[in-house]
């Protein structure tokens, strides 16, 4: 089981070295390819106007590793080619580059040219590294899904399910996170909670003990949930905390980042092939983690550079 953030790249160099896209890079999106190429993880591929990618290639660090350039002219194709060769196995993994999230999204989201499988959700998947004991915990989602019905949410802790796979936590332990830990019908995260953790109980999402709905505080401290009468081996030990929606998760991955000064990572997930965003709460120097955990979550024998 993968712990802290400094084994994450270290396990990804095992599997071989994958093909990574950008559609209309950025100038800051360099550093961070040379250093994920010089690192034994990825082989850049560009993709945007010639002239423009020569540019921001020429003297920078990336200039003297591996890479690939595809030139696309016309501005408004470069996403769906970009797109089209992850889907014909051309390259591994999407990363953002120039393009804005919500473009990304919808591209990701198309039923025809896109990445998501049928039926699936798309969702993002935070990674934070606890301050006090090597763990890594998972927060979901911290930035996609608005308000999600009890039907999405079951998707959504599945994507976060086989996050947690790919770090080896193997029975992980997941907190379904409301108000208050008890079923109040006018409360509806609570009832979506219950719902889950009923599911949970019958193995429905495999070896995860699912527990819900719990506050803040109990899903942190068996002493507090034993105060609440709650006992459960999720409380003061979770791998997983499913957020209610999109205002409690963004604000929590936020808060644990600029308040608890804790690092963080994530990577979309839900999508047939990894895909990497450029959140502005995740530290540049956690931009290579992301990238290592997307090569993690590659299929066994892609492109392979």
């Amino acid at each position: 089981m993968l712990n802290s953030f400094k084994q994450i790249p270290a396990a990804a160099k095992q599997d071989g070295v994958k093909k990574l896209i950008v559609p209309c890079p950025c100038a800051t999106d360099i550093p961070l390819l040379a250093e994920a190429a010089a690192a034994g993880l990825v082989i850049p591929i560009l993709v945007g106007a010639g002239d423009s990618l020569e540019v921001l290639v020429n003297g920078s660090p990336l200039a003297a590793e591996k890479y690939e350039l595809v030139e696309e002219n016309d501005p408004q194709q470069v996403l769906g080619r970009a797109i089209a060769m992850v889907r014909s196995g051309e390259a591994d993994i999407l990363m953002q580059g120039g393009a804005a999230p919500h473009e990304l999204l919808d591209a990701l989201r198309d039923k025809e040219q896109g990445l998501l499988p049928k039926g699936g959700i798309v969702s993002f998947v935070s990674v934070f590294s606890l301050l006090k004991r090597e763990k890594l915990i998972l927060v979901t989602d911290t930035f996609i899904n608005n308000n999600p019905t009890v039907v999405e949410k079951q998707k959504i802790l599945e994507n976060a399910l086989q996050l947690g796979r790919i770090l080896g936590i193997e029975a992980p332990k997941v907190a379904v996170l409301a108000a208050i830990e008890q079923v109040n019908p006018g409360i509806p995260s609570t009832l979506d909670a219950a719902i889950l953790s009923k599911m949970g109980e019958r193995r429905q999402f495999g070896k995860a003990i699912v527990e819900g709905p719990l506050d803040i505080d109990c899903a942190l401290s068996q002493i507090a949930a034993g105060r609440k009468g709650l006992q459960s081996a999720v409380t003061g030990n979770v791998d997983i905390y499913l957020v209610p929606e999109i205002d409690t998760g963004h604000l929590l991955a936020e808060a644990l980042v600029f308040f608890g000064k804790m690092q963080t990572a994530g990577m979309v997930m839900g999508t047939s092939r990894p895909v990497i965003l450029n959140l502005p709460f995740v530290a540049a120097e956690n931009r290579i983690v992301e990238i290592a955990l997307a090569c993690l979550a590659c299929p066994k024998g892609g492109t392979n550079g």
